[in-house]
């Protein structure tokens, strides 16, 4: 129950940079105490030499509607006796020197749709949530050793009804089907925080706790979130806690003086953005800021956020060398503490760009407290090795293996992002080099490669079908391309490759365990052939992947592998069902009782050109004992090498 009057420990908490639900104490919230029904305003401005409050409930004339300053802090109050919910508001502050600023409420649950900028009461209860079995399930299951394939997308332009934007409601009723049909297991948001311009895609926000009207009401994302939990998807939402943008109704000079960002310019200037940095030393932003996620996870049942620019946050701008922010850094952690204290199973993503190490480990081991980091290293060095002409390809060997050398140092995400296909850098399609044919087969082999490698993922809208003009956010997905054949059996590619991760454990049972990864042949520059094993939990529970950079086809190529039993391919990119040229192992491979490319057996393979091939051994029944202690062998004796040489190493 919301009182009348902010309590002293509300208060003291906030200054304290640790009132984790300060959007109870700020903003617009109706109030009954003793059945007087009334409506509490609260705004923290410590510059402010007075604070109105206008609205279309006093035809915008503050005059009598004078706030109470609580205390020397800068927080200030008003009560009025009447329900105004659904009503339009605003602050006229008055700055020290006597300007006068009208600004939308910093914590407001909805806002008027843009153009218009004014904040509106709003009783957030009142929907019936329906997703206990999604909550039930996610305390079960551990999200390291679990399938994750994010589908990120921007809401306004996945699909548009009419030229227009669908509502959260009708987006309900559309993507979910879709996502399902294709085997996402989560959704992750572009940011829907409330933002003045469609062409900042949500990252310059002015309304953190109010999501963006656009598309509907609270309620109504609330509804669409519910519906995702339902189907069993998950919903990441971006998130920008680094920086906002310096509209004039904003957060920007909020009482006509620094008071959300740094006060020093340099500290404060994002200047290739045009953005403010959040002061993130000042106690009452912390509280602002690690109250917003606790409040999208609390009222609107996120299920964790991709934290965008750490990098940005983590560093002092404009400098010509890396200064570390120590005020960021404590933030970080100070913010990851208190997202797991509320939701041990919550995902926090980190965005960032740099080596900072220990990204992902928990705040007690030193870490910043992240359980996943986007892994843009790999994804940099993919796809510059992709567009190499491929017969450059054998010069450019370690940009494929390089990944693995530190692909255990954080539990990472593999992604393909909005990033990658806006600001002139084309399509992924369009990346690839070659005829039209080529570029299909390539990019087939590129999201083969990604499920198979170490890590979860993520793919942008459009991707799944191959989109291939790059993203143009005013417009709706390319979804004519369902017309012509390649793109259709690309989807049907993606589809299948979704579903075979999702399939076989090893895929992502030891994503972040050096077990769960093994080259067979990492030195093969000259045929640009990459071979390793993926291995589950179970010792017998392997995956061999055979991937080839050119577009040379090979019969009868001998691979190494660690089970003398027949192997099975179970996924072929090159099968003419997705567009490829058909060089595909339609037959059991026997295994042979030979050594080679150091694995105790070898088997002979077509290797498909531009493909990836995925083999799993078949297992009769009565001898998968005899091949677990045959593993068990294998894997005891791979160990002690790799300890002796560790040994060795050290003794050097």
């Amino acid at each position: 129950m919301i009182a009348a009057n902010p309590t002293d420990l509300e208060v003291y908490l906030f200054h304290e940079g640790s009132l984790y639900k300060s959007y109870e104490l700020f903003g617009a919230h109706v109030i009954n105490e003793g059945g007087k029904v009334g409506t509490r305003f609260c705004v923290w401005a410590p510059h402010a030499r007075e604070v109105r409050l206008v609205g279309s409930f006093n035809d915008w004339d503050g005059t009598d509607f004078r706030l109470e300053k609580v205390n020397d802090e800068g927080v200030w109050t008003i009560v009025v006796p009447e329900n105004l919910e659904g009503h339009l508001y605003k602050y006229e502050i008055v700055t020290p020197d006597g300007q006068v600023l009208f600004k939308a409420d910093p914590y407001a649950f909805y806002s008027e749709l843009r153009p218009h900028t004014a904040s509106i009461a709003y009783d957030l209860k009142g929907y019936q949530w329906n997703d206990q079995s999604w909550k039930r399930k996610k305390r079960r299951k551990r999200i390291y050793d679990q399938p994750m394939v994010i589908y990120e997308l921007h809401f306004g332009s996945w699909k548009k009804k009419d030229g227009r934007f669908y509502t959260y409601r009708e987006m309900a009723d559309e993507l979910i089907s879709y996502v399902l049909d294709h085997g996402f297991t989560h959704i992750e948001l572009l940011p829907l925080v409330e933002h003045p311009l469609d062409r900042s895609w949500g990252y310059q926000g002015t309304g953190y706790y109010a999501v963006t009207s656009r598309y509907g009401t609270p309620h109504d994302f609330m509804y669409f979130v519910d519906r995702c939990h339902q189907a069993g998807i998950g919903v990441i939402m971006d998130w920008v806690p680094g920086h906002f943008c310096k509209d004039a109704h904003g957060l920007y000079m909020f009482d006509g003086a620094p008071t959300y960002e740094y006060a020093n310019e340099k500290d404060r200037e994002n200047y290739v953005w045009g953005t403010a940095n959040f002061d993130l030393g000042k106690p009452e932003v912390r509280s602002f800021l690690i109250s917003n996620a606790l409040f999208w996870l609390e009222y609107y049942h996120i299920d964790g956020f991709r934290v965008d620019a750490v990098a940005n946050m983590l560093y002092w701008p404009n400098n010509d060398r890396l200064y570390e922010n120590p005020y960021a850094v404590e933030f970080l952690r100070k913010l990851n503490e208190a997202v797991f204290a509320y939701d041990p199973n919550a995902l926090m993503i980190a965005e960032d760009s740099t080596d900072w190490p220990k990204v992902t480990a928990p705040t007690y081991e030193g870490g910043l407290g992240f359980n996943y980091k986007w892994n843009m290293g790999w994804m940099n060095d993919m796809l510059k090795y992709m567009e190499t002409p491929p017969y450059e390809r054998r010069h450019v060997h370690n940009q494929v293996t390089f990944s693995l050398l530190y692909a255990y140092s954080e539990n990472f995400i593999l992604p393909f992002s909005h990033d990658e296909v806006v600001h002139g850098k084309k399509s992924l399609l369009n990346k690839m080099p070659g005829s039209y044919e080529e570029k299909f087969a390539q990019l087939r082999l590129l999201y083969g490669y990604m499920m198979a490698h170490p890590g979860k993922k993520l793919l942008f809208m459009g991707n799944e079908f191959a989109q291939f003009d790059e993203w143009k956010f005013e417009d709706e997905l390319d979804w004519v391309l369902f017309d012509f054949e390649l793109h259709r059996k690309m989807n049907d590619y993606m589809k299948e490759l979704i579903a075979c991760y999702k399939r076989y454990k090893p895929f992502y049972e030891l994503d972040h365990d050096p077990q769960g990864f093994e080259w067979i042949d990492v030195h093969n520059a000259e045929q640009s052939i990459f071979s390793f094993i993926r291995r589950g939990k179970k010792e017998d529970d392997v995956l061999v992947i055979v991937c080839n950079f050119t577009n040379q086809a090979y019969d009868d190529y001998k691979v190494g592998v660690p089970l003398l039993v027949p192997y099975r391919e179970v996924l072929n990119s090159d099968a003419v069902t997705f567009g490829g040229s058909g060089h595909v192992n339609g037959k059991r491979l026997s295994a042979f009782n030979e050594p080679f490319h150091g694995k105790p057996y070898h088997v002979r393979m077509t290797i498909p050109p531009f493909g990836i091939s995925i083999l799993r051994p078949v297992q009769k029944r009565g001898e998968r004992k005899r091949n677990e202690k045959e593993m068990h062998r294998h894997v005891i004796g791979r160990r002690a090498r790799k300890s002796a040489s560790l040994a060795d190493d050290k003794h050097r």
